[in-house]
C-alpha cells in the first residue's frame, strides 16, 4: 500500500520513526506501543511489526515480553547501517556525525587506494578513470547531483578494487556520507577544483600501480574534506 504521494507506507513509518529515534525524540528506554503506531499512521499491525523487525536489525530497538518495544542506547545502534547514517545526518547532530564519518573515511580510504594500486584489474582502472573524468565534467555549473553520482562511483571502485572485502562493504556507508553532504548543503556550489584534480591523480596512481602515491593523495583528499567541514559545518563542541 502507498500514500497519496506514492510513498510506500512501510518506508514512511520506518523513516519517520527512525528519524525520531536517532534525533533523540525517543530517549533510551522509551517504549513504543505498536497499537499507537498503527493508529498514528493508519496502517495495519503487520506493517508495524515489519517496521519493528527492521529497526531491531539495526539495533535501534528491542522487543521484550511484558514490556514492549524499547529504544536502545546509542552505543548499541548499528551506526554503519546506511539508513541509520542517513537519519542521523538529517538531524540536529549533523556536524558531529559528518565529522565522525569523515574521520572514518580518512582512516580507511587512503589504505584502500594503496591496495587498489596493487590489486585493481584493468577494467577497474578504466572505470576509475571514467569516474574521475565524469567528476571533472560536472564540477562546474552547479551540477552537484550529477557530480555526486560520479563521486560515489569513484569511491566505490576504490574500495572494491582494494581487494579487501571489509573495505568493499563500506561502499554504501561512503555513499550515504557523500549524499548527505550534498543534500544537506554541506558543499560549496561547485566542488573544490583542487579536490577534483586530486581524484584524477588518484586514478592515475592506481592505473600506474603506484601504491604510495595513491595512498598519499587520497589522504590529502580526506584532509581537505575535514577542512571543508570546519567552514561549512563547524562542530558546536569546538
Amino acid at each position: 500500500m502507498t500514500t497519496a504521494g506514492g510513498q510506500d507506507l512501510h518506508t514512511l513509518v520506518l523513516d519517520t520513526l527512525g528519524l525520531a529515534i536517532t534525533a533523540g525524540e525517543y530517549p533510551r528506554g522509551s517504549v513504543l506501543r505498536t497499537d499507537e503506531i498503527a493508529q498514528r499512521f493508519d496502517v495495519s499491525r503487520s506493517v508495524v511489526r515489519e517496521v519493528i523487525r527492521v529497526m531491531e536489525s539495526m539495533r535501534l530497538v528491542e522487543s521484550r515480553r511484558r514490556v514492549g518495544v524499547t529504544v536502545r542506547a546509542i552505543e548499541e545502534w548499528n551506526v554503519y547501517d546506511p539508513r541509520v547514517i542517513r537519519w542521523r545526518l538529517a538531524g540536529a547532530d549533523r556536524p558531529r556525525q559528518l565529522r565522525s564519518l569523515t574521520v572514518l573515511r580518512s582512516a580507511v580510504e587512503p589504505v584502500a587506494a594503496g591496495l587498489a594500486a596493487r590489486n585493481a584489474t584493468p577494467e577497474q582502472c578504466a572505470e576509475l578513470t571514467e569516474c574521475a573524468l565524469g567528476m571533472v565534467a560536472t564540477s562546474r555549473g552547479h551540477r552537484l547531483e550529477e557530480y555526486l553520482r560520479h563521486d560515489i562511483a569513484f569511491h566505490r571502485v576504490v574500495l572494491n578494487a582494494s581487494g579487501n572485502e571489509m573495505f568493499a562493504r563500506l561502499g554504501d556507508v561512503v555513499a550515504e556520507i557523500l549524499t548527505g553532504r550534498t543534500h544537506h548543503q554541506v558543499m560549496f556550489d561547485d566542488p573544490d577544483p583542487a579536490a577534483v584534480t586530486l581524484h584524477v591523480q588518484v586514478a592515475e596512481a592506481v592505473r600506474e600501480g603506484d601504491a604510495a602515491r595513491a595512498e598519499a593523495i587520497t589522504r590529502e583528499i580526506a584532509v581537505g574534506a575535514l577542512a571543508e567541514l570546519d567552514v561549512l559545518a563547524p562542530d558546536p563542541a569546538h
